[in-house]
């Protein structure tokens, strides 16, 4: 197998991981926050992420076979983008001494959708290819929308967090 493949499957390799992982991460919040509007985001987001590791799969398996991706089969385009709405509901801040795992849940959603816009984007940039780059950059916009759902909504829910937590600067 040459050089450009093995990376190619690499690559390829480290974003299925990357989807698997947040897969489990948003099934697993959906389980454990008591918001439901949130357990429905979480929910939805797990199935994205699915869907994005089951295409990741077949492309790796076509460039393991065929030694090129499989563009012939398309992603399935989301009906819903997160960034216009919100993750909980409303009635979070009347509970928001004790979301502490909502909030956190935010936080290590950031992280994870960023880590992934950020590795989907250097992909695309490495790419010889013109369907290859847009492969990857619809791949970065996807991620990039989680990200800013979860920026907004920790933005919206901070103050009131810290504030009734006690949680000040020394």
């Amino acid at each position: 197998m040459d050089k450009q493949i093995e990376d190619i499957l690499k690559g390829l390799k480290t974003a299925i991981e990357a989807e698997l992982t947040g897969h489990e991460f948003y099934k697993n919040a959906a389980k454990s926050t008591n918001d439901p509007v949130g357990k429905e985001t979480f929910s939805s987001m797990a199935e994205e992420e699915m869907g994005h590791f089951n295409y990741l799969r077949h492309q790796y398996k076509s460039v393991l076979d065929n030694g090129d991706y499989d563009f012939s089969k398309k992603m399935d385009k989301k009906q819903f983008k997160h960034a216009d709405n919100p993750i909980f509901s409303e009635q979070i801040k009347e509970r928001i001494k004790d979301s502490h795992f909502e909030v956190s849940a935010l936080s290590i959603g950031m992280k994870l959708e960023l880590d992934a816009m950020k590795y989907y984007r250097s992909c695309a940039s490495a790419a010889n290819n013109e369907q290859v780059r847009q492969f990857y950059n619809e791949l970065a916009e996807w991620e990039e929308d989680h990200y800013v759902a979860f920026e907004r909504q920790l933005e919206m829910l901070k103050e009131e967090y810290f504030t009734a937590n006690n949680f000040v600067p020394m």
